[in-house]
């Protein structure tokens, strides 16, 4: 957890030069969507209160997200300017996920 999640939110929080490889990417994403998972459930038991956690934990896991992602399209060999398919709803989601998966180009 340390390597694929920590590392990526202290380390490089806004780093959107160099590579990142499937497992780094995938793992962070797997790391971020548990940790979001459990704030929400422990938060759903504060009340009105609580629900400003998830949004806060949202808000600043979005550069790091983008970096990631900059940095694993990179390393499959393409612009990290295809981030704007983001835009554009499901065809440009999953043209990403499509690019996500593909092996690295060295």
């Amino acid at each position: 957890m340390k390597t694929y999640f920590l590392d990526v939110i202290t380390k490089h929080y806004i780093d959107f030069s160099g590579r990142a490889t499937r497992k780094q990417f995938w793992l962070f994403v797997l790391f971020a969507f548990i940790v979001s998972l459990l704030l929400g459930i422990v938060c759903s038991f504060l009340g009105d209160a609580g629900k400003i956690i998830p949004e806060i934990y949202s808000l600043a896991m979005i550069l790091p997200g983008l970096g990631i992602q900059a940095r694993r399209l990179r390393d499959g060999g393409f612009t990290p300017w295809l981030l704007l398919l983001n835009l554009i709803p499901v065809i440009g989601w999953l043209i990403l996920l499509i690019l996500y998966v593909l092996p690295s180009k060295n």
